[in-house]
């Protein structure tokens, strides 16, 4: 899709300082347009530690990184901004002060100013390292879900032991004609309650396992895992696969934009003003051309359209 409104302020990112700026933005009134790449608001703290508590947020003293990114959602919604999952920004232009047009793979969009609060950089999942992932990906195999009526009745396997698995899995289970999760370890990186859920269940787990090949003809069909200690292989009849084993990030979506880059991220001056006239950056992205980088998700210079916020909880 393509749209011919322009709106005042286009963030590009879901994580804590897009949100909280999507908050401000919403305060002073502004037509607002968020992009994220991954399927959900919360950027790494959701994509790679929810269950690490932050200490460094004002006015708690320990908060769970899902938390906190659950009440950063409900501050940054109340003034109906426009929320694009899973439609990365691949390309800005700006055609002169206050006009940019942002391209993403659905079309393109216009807005007066941009913040750009992508944190580490674009995510993508990591790729399952085994023969014949890749020949079937999008035939069997997913890194993301989109639909659940597709697993259906399906015989299921889900990789991985993080919140991202335990949620998918539990949330199937009404779905799916059965369900088996493969992890490497012998323990989940998952909260406590998701795990006591899938204790409870009857999703078939497989612990200290890992998956050595992947077969089938049109569609994925079958799976091979192996014990990762002793070796011993044995096969699964698969319907649908979904792989959570993680994501990557990188700066390499930025190349050709015409922002000022440092080795690290976008150089900003003390405005967090980019190069680029109207355009900001914000977050672990951000890197002031003067003066240290801190790594908290305190946010400075209230007020502005752009805050400071960096996303290293420390826990």
């Amino acid at each position: 899709m393509s749209s011919n409104e322009v709106y005042d302020i286009a963030v590009i990112g879901a994580g804590p300082s897009g949100l909280f700026g999507t908050f401000y933005a919403g305060m002073r009134g502004l037509r607002t347009i968020v992009f994220e790449a991954l399927p959900r608001p919360g950027g790494q703290l959701m994509a790679l530690y929810p269950e690490k508590f932050i200490y460094d947020v004002a006015g708690y003293p320990a908060i769970l990184a899902r938390d906190l990114v659950q009440q950063l959602w409900k501050q940054a919604v109340q003034f109906d901004a426009t929320f694009r999952f899973e439609e990365p920004v691949v390309r800005l232009q700006q055609l002169q002060p206050g006009y940019n047009i942002l391209t993403t793979p659905a079309g393109e969009y216009h807005a007066k100013t941009v913040l750009i609060a992508a944190g580490l950089g674009a995510f993508e999942p990591n790729r399952l390292p085994v023969p014949g992932a890749a020949e079937f990906e999008n035939k069997g195999l997913h890194y993301t879900v989109r639909n659940k009526e597709d697993f259906l009745g399906k015989r299921l396997l889900i990789v991985g032991g993080g919140d991202t698995a335990l949620d998918w899995a539990l949330e199937l289970q009404q779905w799916a004609r059965s369900i088996t999760i493969v992890h490497r370890f012998d323990y989940f990186e998952a909260h406590e309650r998701s795990v006591e859920a899938l204790q409870k269940s009857k999703i078939h787990v497989l612990t200290e396992h890992h998956v050595i090949a992947i077969e089938g003809n049109e569609r994925l069909s079958e799976v091979t895992v192996a014990h990762v200690h002793t070796g011993t292989e044995h096969t699964l009849r698969v319907d649908e696969m979904l792989v959570f084993i993680g994501y990557k990030a990188n700066l390499n979506f930025l190349e050709g934009w015409g922002l000022e880059m440092s080795q690290r991220g976008i150089r900003i001056n003390a405005e967090m003003a980019t190069n680029l006239p109207g355009i900001y950056a914000a977050g672990d992205i951000a890197q002031p051309a003067e003066g240290p980088k801190m790594n908290l998700y305190a946010l400075a210079r209230p007020g502005r359209v752009c805050h400071g916020g960096g996303a290293q909880g420390r826990g």
